[in-house]
């Protein structure tokens, strides 16, 4: 399941819970294109405290969109994951320092208040 979660607008913030459908995958895409209309950059927080999985057919989604986006990493500067899963935090630890141009941190679930103010924090966002 995913739900659009209440942020500043230059934020995609979401929680995806159960198993993510296509259907789910495709809404969470408009949501970001949405965003990327109305900023140069935005920041992305998905809680994932409830995620247990994802069909075949949206990971390939995943994939084509993630790959359809390289060219595009500097309009993702921040991305916070919420997560009480060690092997979450353990992919944030991998991922962080190849991912060029984004910074991902991974956040407890009591820290979503810090995740959210953090991701925030963005060049370009509305303080900047």
């Amino acid at each position: 399941m995913f739900e659009i979660l209440a942020a500043p607008d230059h934020v995609a913030a979401y929680r995806l819970s159960g198993t993510l459908t296509v259907e789910d995958y495709d809404s969470l895409i408009a949501d970001i294109e949405a965003r990327l209309t109305r900023h140069e950059k935005i920041g992305v927080l998905v809680d994932l405290t409830g995620f247990h999985d994802i069909t075949l057919g949206a990971g390939a989604r995943d994939l084509r969109y993630g790959f359809s986006k390289l060219a595009e990493l500097r309009r993702f500067p921040r991305e916070a994951l919420i997560s009480d899963k060690g092997w979450i935090e353990t992919l944030v630890a991998i991922a962080n320092p190849v991912i060029p141009f984004v910074e991902i941190r991974c956040f407890k679930p009591i820290e979503y208040e810090a995740a959210l103010a953090w991701v925030s924090e963005i060049e370009g966002g509305p303080e900047a």
